[in-house]
């Protein structure tokens, strides 16, 4: 058949949109166009900008999406340079933001100027951590309790019969259980090295539960993911025992720069920080004590080929501002639950891997887990630069105007 006939069939169901690739010698990029004009002709739509792109579907199909047609184009800039003092990133970057919100890319661009003439941010990593959560049914809930002690108590031999067998780079460091009734839930936490590492934990459970099941043959492995892990979802579990990256980013801000450059005061900062983002947080019961951590996180998440749908658990998290004995502004973000990486995923697609190539951050670190690490530095400073222009801008009363001029 040539393009046309295939196209026709595609367009008339004869044939499926997976299996194009059977009848292009699996030539992926012909595949994609051949499933755009398929659709342009079923629904009489022009999907030509969809259609423009410089990535290459050979490298991507099978890896990072199915039925392609083209791509989406989301604007991208970039704010800085930001000083970043942390254990793992230290000196100025650029940090690449990809969004279609007039008014974002100034609003950090803002916050970062403000925190480099200050002198910069001083980052922490707490705790550096990926879970899965397997369900168990057993028998009873003392059985259960059985099954917890002795997988506690062997962590070494699960790592060595079941985790070494699947991935050179994932480390079982501990397990929480969790029993209700007789269901059995075992958060693992592993080290995952530069990966963000959702699959390299996903198949390293499920060998896991494989060695489990021999040895209790009265318990019954039921889910891989028992959604105490907690992935994609507002949860408290991350909010507070963290997931991903825990970081906290801070930074102390003289009175003559928040004056000159933010146009307002670190009292009224700090009075609008604890009124709306801590008490008006509280009585939404929210999980984000913040102004907009999902903002900044999304956009940095879309600029680099992080999994956007845990944008939910990197928008967990608290701000808190205070006016120090110096009259100054002390500003602080504490990100418990941030999931990146620089390897894997989408990292792997081109244009993503240069955005992270602007921060130094792409590919694997050395030694591994460094540049993962690096970029939650960088990550927590932009998101704590987007948080004080933010606050300041509302303080000033400014936001209506800057969206008026910016973002309509």
């Amino acid at each position: 058949m040539n393009v046309e006939e295939i196209v026709d069939k595609v367009a008339n169901g004869e044939i499926k949109l997976h299996q194009v690739e059977k009848y292009t010698n699996g030539d992926k990029k012909l595949a994609t166009e051949i499933r755009r004009k398929a659709l342009e002709k079923k629904l009489g739509v022009s999907l030509e900008n969809i259609g423009h792109y410089s990535i290459d579907p050979n490298r991507l199909i099978g890896k990072n999406i199915e039925n392609m047609i083209g791509v989406v184009q989301i604007p991208m800039g970039v704010a800085g340079p930001l000083r970043i003092n942390g254990e793992y990133a230290k000196g100025e970057f650029y940090v690449p933001l990809a969004t279609t919100e007039g008014a974002l890319v100034a609003s950090v661009n803002r916050g970062c100027s403000a925190l480099t003439a200050a002198g910069g941010v001083k980052t922490t990593l707490i705790d550096d951590k990926m879970t899965r959560a397997p369900l168990l049914k057993c028998p009873d809930a003392r059985r259960a309790r059985e099954v917890a002690e002795w997988v506690k108590a062997n962590l070494d031999y699960l790592q060595e019969k079941a985790v070494r067998k699947v991935t050179r780079h994932g480390k079982l460091r501990g397990v929480k259980p969790y029993i209700v009734g007789n269901n059995l839930y075992l958060r693992f936490e592993f080290e995952t090295g530069d990966a963000m590492g959702m699959n390299m934990v996903t198949i390293s459970s499920e060998e896991i539960m494989k060695v489990i099941e021999e040895e209790f043959p009265d318990v019954k492995y039921l889910a891989l993911s028992g959604n105490l892990c907690v992935d994609k979802k507002p949860n408290a579990m991350n909010f507070i025992n963290g997931r991903g990256k825990s970081i906290i980013a801070e930074a102390v801000i003289p009175r003559e720069i928040v004056e000159e450059k933010l146009k307002t005061t670190p009292e009224l900062i700090a009075e609008v920080n604890y009124r709306k983002n801590l008490v008006g947080s509280a009585q939404a019961g929210s999980y984000g004590f913040n102004a907009h951590f999902g903002n900044v996180v999304g956009a940095i998440f879309l600029a680099t080929g992080q999994d956007e749908a845990q944008i939910t658990e990197g928008s967990h998290g608290i701000t808190l501002a205070e006016v120090t004995p110096e009259g100054d502004l002390y500003i602080s973000v504490t990100m418990p639950s941030l999931e990146i990486g620089t390897v894997g995923g989408g990292t792997r697609v081109p244009t993503q891997r240069e955005a992270l190539s602007i921060m130094g951050v792409a590919g694997g670190g050395d030694p591994p887990g460094t540049n993962a690490r690096k970029f939650a530095e960088i990550v927590a400073g932009a998101v704590l630069a987007g948080e004080l222009s933010l606050l300041a801008a509302i303080a000033a009363k400014h936001l209506a105007k800057a969206h008026a001029a910016l973002g309509r």
